[in-house]
């Protein structure tokens, strides 16, 4: 079973792999095989969260938006199957910074809390960010209490507990907030992962989201020059997405995939694995 393992240690080690080039890439695990699997395949990051459940049991990733369970209470249940079965590789949790049952020194006890089990870090997940700023209902987040500043508080929390944070940004103003708080890795968010049989139309080609990668790249190196930043989602749903990102983005280190390597490769590997049983010819009586 893993256990906490130090923020810094951590860090020293992705900073090892990326000096030679290698990349890092984080497995969301929405049920502990697939923590297990992304073990022994090597993955640096393993990360949990509710919307996870909801992919591995046949739904899109907003699931984990809609109110269909507690966020923090699908975390907690699946924190056992996961942690049970990974051995050495960090674990992160995803948060919901806006939780109104979880705000100020409830967040740092839930978060302490996630600390003693195991888990080595937060993302911030669920989140708003995923709603369009410009729309009425993100307004009315924000002026409610319930905006993306919530979760920059829970990141600025988690990393003054010694856990590495990992946040979801989504624009500029984003990366720039996360990074002031103390963000040891960015995840620069271009949408829900397109492709498969759930896939989502993607509001960006992938020639755009490689510039905008470069741009935001840039704007973090020139605030925090040993950040890492890692790659998720829209456009960069496989092995050919993400390959066309590495070889043109300069300060890009990695990629982050949760349906990239839940749902896409079951839904795959079922299918080709039942079609090959199919395909056998029996000798009737």
């Amino acid at each position: 079973m893993v256990e906490y393992i130090p923020r810094k240690s951590i860090l020293e080690n992705m900073y090892s792999k990326i000096s030679r080039g290698e990349p890092i890439i984080g497995v969301g695990a929405g049920v502990g095989i697939i923590a297990k699997v992304a073990e022994l395949a090597g993955a640096d990051l393993i990360i949990i969260y509710n919307s996870g459940r909801y992919r591995m049991a046949g739904f899109g990733s907003l699931a984990g938006l809609m109110p269909y369970g507690d966020a923090h209470e699908v975390l907690l249940e699946l924190a056992p199957e996961v942690l049970s079965v990974v051995k050495y590789t960090p674990v992160l949790a995803g948060v919901t910074g806006t939780h109104p049952f979880y705000q100020g020194y409830r967040m740092r006890k839930f978060l302490q809390q996630l600390k003693e089990m195991g888990f080595s870090g937060i993302q911030n997940f669920p989140t708003v960010g995923l709603i369009d700023k410009n729309s009425l209902f993100r307004r009315n987040l924000e002026e409610t209490g319930m905006g993306y500043d919530k979760e920059v508080e829970a990141v600025k929390i988690a990393h003054e507990l010694d856990m590495l944070t990992t946040p979801y940004v989504f624009d500029e103003e984003d990366l720039i907030n996360m990074l002031r708080v103390g963000a040891d890795v960015l995840v620069l968010h271009f949408g829900l992962t397109a492709k498969g049989t759930i896939g989502a139309r993607t509001t960006i080609t992938l020639e755009e989201a490689a510039k905008k990668a470069q741009e935001w790249a840039n704007l973090a190196r020139s605030h925090k020059p040993d950040v890492i930043v890692l790659v998720h989602g829209g456009p960069v749903a496989d092995l050919d997405d993400w390959k066309y990102i590495a070889e043109r983005v300069k300060g890009v280190h990695g990629f982050f995939g949760a349906t990239t390597f839940e749902r896409l490769p079951t839904e795959k590997a079922v299918a080709e694995q039942i079609k090959a049983f199919k395909a056998i010819k029996i000798r009737p009586t």
